[in-house]
């Protein structure tokens, strides 16, 4: 079962994410500022990062940039997400090291495309439908 941190400081999103995510098969764990991020992701090693980039005590480019910078948690694909539209943010977000970029609110189908892209990416298992069915 893939193993997904969820580092978002807004419950409603928390809640609605990690039960569609645990859903499809996949294992979330959370963080709900952006140094808890950083430091679970060093202990925990999950397969991914969704990370929301508006955070209190370290916004999302600062920790993904953390991330990034560490040998040992640089490979972990992380996905922005973020209610800032604009192009820009996307390239900001590609610039401080995200693998991937989305806007909330959140589009189901389309931010499981590119989990699921970015994890076949990494060599890691996706839990396919039949299994989330059970």
């Amino acid at each position: 079962m893939p193993k997904i941190l969820l580092v978002e400081d807004n419950e409603m999103n928390r809640d609605m994410l990690s039960r569609r995510l645990a859903d499809r098969g996949y294992l979330v764990v959370l963080a709900m500022d952006g140094q808890s991020g950083v430091d679970m992701t060093k202990s925990l090693a999950p397969d991914l990062v969704l990370m929301d980039m508006s955070l209190p005590v370290l916004d999302g480019w600062e920790a993904t940039r953390r991330l990034k910078a560490d040998a040992v948690t640089r490979s972990i694909p992380v996905i922005a997400l973020t209610a800032h539209a604009m192009s820009s943010d996307r390239e900001k977000a590609l610039e401080a090291g995200c693998d991937d970029y989305d806007t909330k609110p959140v589009e189901m189908p389309r931010l499981m495309e590119k989990i699921e892209a970015l994890l076949r990416k990494a060599g890691k298992e996706v839990p396919s439908p039949t299994e989330t069915a059970l």
